[in-house]
Parts: C-alpha cells; structure tokens; sequence
C-alpha cells in the first residue's frame, strides 16, 4: 500500500486531505511541523510527501534540502503546498528538490492527477539542475551568548526610533530629506533591552549613535531579522559597535529559502565584495536561526508570523511592559493578490476564501496594537502594476489597521521612487480614508529620525 506523509499545521486542511487519499487507497502518516515530519521520513520512508512551506523549525525549503542531502531518501517525492503563488517561491521549492509546488486550497482532482503523474515512472517528476544544495556546506559553529540588560529598568516607557524607512534600496538626495533614504531599521527599547528589528542602511547610522551614547559602556543588543533580501541587512557590515569586543549582539531570523542566516550575512561579507569577513569583526556576535514563532528578549515577549512575501519572511509582534508594537516591513495582503486578474493563484470562490482566511490570522496577529509599522509601499494605482510584488496597497493597509483596531499606524517601506511630496499625499489620503469611516486612528508616515514614546499604563491615565 502507498503511504504518504502530511506535513501541516493546519488541522482542518489535514483532514480534507487524509479523506481524499484515504479513500484513494493511500495510508496517510501526519505530523504538525518540519522536524517531526523528518524524523517520520526516515523512519518510513513514504512514497509521497506534501508539506507546507511555511513553518516553524523546519520550513518546506530545508525539508527538501534535508532529504535530498540522504542518497536513501532520494526517491521521496516533496510537493511543497503555500497559500502564495510567487513564482520565485516555486522556482526556490523546485531547486531545493521538490517534485512540485501547489498553491492552496489544494483541489482534489489536480492533486490525484499530480500524484499519478509524479509515481509513473514514464513521466518523471519535474525538476531544474541543481549543485550541492547550500545547506549541505559547512557552516561556522556559533556560540550563544547571553544578552544583559544595558540601557533603563523596566518601569520606564518604551521607546521607538526610526533609523530607516525606505524600501528596496537607499535613495539619498535633496528629493527624500523629510522621510529619508535609508532602508529598514528601527530600534526599540524596552523593559531593559536594546531590540533592533532589521538591518538596512540605517543600522549604520544607529550605530555610530550607539557608540557616541554608551562611550567605554558596553553595548548590548538584540537584531531582529524579518528577511535577508538586501533592502534588510545590507547596513550589517557598517553596525559599528561590532568591531568592539566588549559588545555583545544577537542576531535572530529564520532560515531562508537557499542559505542559513548565518551563511546569508556573511557571503554579503565576502571578498571582493567587502574588505573584512564576518569571521574578523571583533565584537562577540551570535546568530541564532529561530526555532519557534514565539520566543523572549529579556522580559519582552516575541510573536512571530509569516508574512506574505516572496522567501521566508517574518513580522514581529514585541509585548512590552508599556504596550505592544507590530514590525511588518513587506506583506501582500492575500485578498488583494488573489483577486486581482494578474495574479499566479486561481480566483475561485473557494480561493477566496481561503484568501480571506488568511488574512484574518495575520488581522488577529496585530489586532490591538499600539503601534503598527507596516509596508505600504503603493497606493491603489501603483498596485495594479506591481500585483505579486509582495508589497502592500495603502488602502488596504488602512483598512487592515481599522479592522485590527490598532492605536497608530506608521506607513512603511516607502517606494525608492517616492519623493517627500508623494509620501505626504499617501498620509493624507490614509488619513481621509479613516475619516470617512469615522474612526480615530492615528496616521503617520515613517521618517528617519521620528521617535515615538509608549508610556507605563500607569501613566497613561494620569
């Protein structure tokens, strides 16, 4: 009998398969994330594996490359199942080693025929050439070191502070003076912790003030890494404070489609593209490659959830002692992307709603917030031009906000061809938009330098 291997977190969508394929004879094995469906892999050695790619501990990425890296597992066919149909996505899954890519909900005659096509031997299975998979490479062992508190206690407000807001790439000049140039990077602080959510182009900037501020002090601080496209880590190599070994950073993300987080920052390091490697900065740095969705900096409680953008790419929720602050640079809001006619996934009613459903989880993971930092890279013209992008719709930002019921918005990850006066329009049509639906949600486009303050609650009622 023909067994195959569910690998999802969703329990109703396991279901609908395990009846379908049951039904077809097959004996169906199940597990809830990566690593245990591994672990079952070796163990059983399924025909068959349909596994989802976005997960906790062991993404659908890796999977492939962690049975592709055993010769006696080679046989296995992965078909990676993603409610996101970005072709880059597929092209990744593919070159990882897997067989296929469906986008969800997965229909039951496509996916009895895929699986009859995958098992004939007259019709192999499609592939695209690949080399030693990255994660078969060595990688540099990383200590863990623990992070102390450097900066407050804990009855004091939480701080934000944006050091770059831009999208893709900088763009300096007289025309982006008000908003600013750099990438993606904002620093938090916190119940005792300096937390940095991304590296762009303004980690250089914070840097050189964290080093004018703690003078001989020690610096110690926590890098949150929401995806290593360039836009987001390329100011790594600039960080001063770690060229100075009293400095203690970590460095959290999940693992990528193609490279570690470790391998991911240092090849950006590499000769001839830079003159020192990673391995030559002095400072004590670990890069820790996250495990679970939900974790702690210090007495900051972390959530994690999988944004909708081409990769693996993370937002942050940070619960602090004064109040909560939402971090998601770059997200494609499912709805819109379905429903537009340029899109890769089919617009079917029942897509739809598994769209909708998917966008009410990411509405329950910033629901409340006190501050919401969010991409809103394209108002509604520019959308229609860039649809599967991976990049929000202001509008639809807007109306993510209101739903949600967050307290600010920070418009976010503005289009390196935005100028000051078109960023300006954007806040001012959001801010119409709420108006007309008469709410009071406080709107404010992202500028470098704009420091918000979240106060004890305590305070905030005095």
């Amino acid at each position: 009998m023909k067994t195959v291997l569910l690998i999802d977190e969703d329990r109703d969508l396991r279901a609908t398969l395990r009846g379908w394929l049951a039904g077809d004879g097959w004996t169906v094995l199940e597990a809830e994330e990566g690593q245990v469906g591994f672990e079952l892999i070796q163990k059983h050695r399924p025909e068959v594996v349909i596994c989802d790619l976005l997960m906790p501990r062991c993404n659908g990425f890796k999977l492939c490359r962690l049975v592709h890296q055993q010769p006696e597992l080679a046989q296995i066919k992965i078909i990676i199942s993603s409610g996101r149909g970005y072709a880059v996505d597929r092209f990744n899954a593919l070159e990882a080693g897997a067989a296929e890519y469906l986008v969800k909900p997965v229909q039951c005659v496509e996916l009895a025929k895929l699986l009859e096509r995958l098992l004939s031997p007259e019709r192999p299975a499609e592939t695209l050439p690949r080399n030693q998979p990255a994660a078969s490479r060595p990688r540099s062992p990383t200590e863990t070191i623990a992070v102390h508190p450097s900066i407050g206690s804990p009855n004091q407000p939480t701080q934000i502070k944006f050091w770059g807001v831009r999208g893709s790439i900088p763009t300096p000049g007289s025309a982006t003076v008000v908003y600013g140039g750099n990438t993606s990077c904002v620093e938090v602080r916190a119940d005792g912790e300096i937390i940095i959510l991304d590296a762009g182009s303004g980690l250089r900037p914070l840097g050189l003030a964290l080093v004018n501020e703690f003078e001989n002090r020690p610096i110690n601080a926590t890098l949150l890494i929401s995806h290593t496209h360039w836009d987001h880590i390329q100011g790594f190599p600039f960080f001063v404070p770690a060229y100075n070994p009293h400095n203690n950073l970590r460095i959290c993300g999940f693992e990528g489609s193609s490279e570690g987080l470790q391998t991911t920052l240092s090849s950006q390091m590499e000769s001839p593209y830079f003159p020192l490697s990673m391995r030559q900065m002095p400072g004590h740095i670990s890069v820790e490659e996250l495990q679970d969705l939900n974790f702690n900096i210090g007495k900051v409680r972390v959530n994690a959830a999988f944004a909708n953008h081409p990769g693996i790419c993370v937002g942050y929720r940070l619960f602090t002692s004064c109040g909560s602050v939402v971090y998601l640079p770059d997200n494609e809001p499912y709805s819109r992307l379905r429903g537009s006619p340029d899109s890769m996934a089919a617009t079917s009613a029942e897509s739809m709603t598994y769209a909708r459903k998917q966008d009410e989880k990411m509405i329950e993971f910033i629901k409340g917030a006190d501050v919401l930092i969010i991409d809103s890279q394209y108002d509604d013209d520019e959308y229609k031009g860039h649809v599967g992008w991976g990049h929000g719709c202001l509008d639809d930002v807007v109306t993510l906000a209101l739903v949600a019921g967050v307290k600010q918005l920070f418009l976010f990850h503005h289009d390196p061809g935005h100028d000051d006066a078109q960023i300006s329009r954007m806040v001012n049509w959001a801010r119409n938009l709420v108006a007309m639906h008469g709410e009071s949600l406080v709107v404010e486009a992202a500028r470098e330098g704009l420091e918000v303050v979240l106060k004890p609650v305590t305070e905030q009622f005095q």
